[in-house]
């Protein structure tokens, strides 16, 4: 796993937010709620929605386009959706706020 800085010190003082971001390439839905932080896969597996579009609602994340719930903590989706996102861990460190990716064996090869 690689862990990529996506905030800084400062940055981290910012009231809740959901937005998009583009991490080591890839686009991740990057949350703060209720003071807590969250990386989720960028769009919806149900209609491919843009999370960042969206709302937090009860520790969930709400697509914007057909409202699909899923857990931030998780990834789960509401009962009876049947479906997930992919969750990315995050870690505070002295200098800001990273999220964890892994890494892949052709980066792994290439590196």
């Amino acid at each position: 796993m690689i862990w990529v800085k996506v905030l800084s010190k400062q940055e981290l003082e910012r009231e809740d937010f959901i937005e998009t971001l583009k991490v080591d390439g890839k686009k991740i839905c990057l949350v703060k709620n209720d003071g807590n932080y969250y990386a989720t896969q960028h769009s919806c597996p149900h209609a491919g929605g843009v999370l960042s579009g969206g709302w937090c609602k009860n520790g969930n994340i709400v697509c914007p386009i057909h409202r699909y719930e899923y857990s931030l903590s998780t990834g789960r989706g509401a009962k009876g959706q049947g479906d997930y996102i992919d969750i990315y861990p995050t870690e505070i460190k002295e200098d800001g706020l990273y999220v964890g990716l892994k890494q892949s064996w052709i980066r792994k090869l290439f590196s």
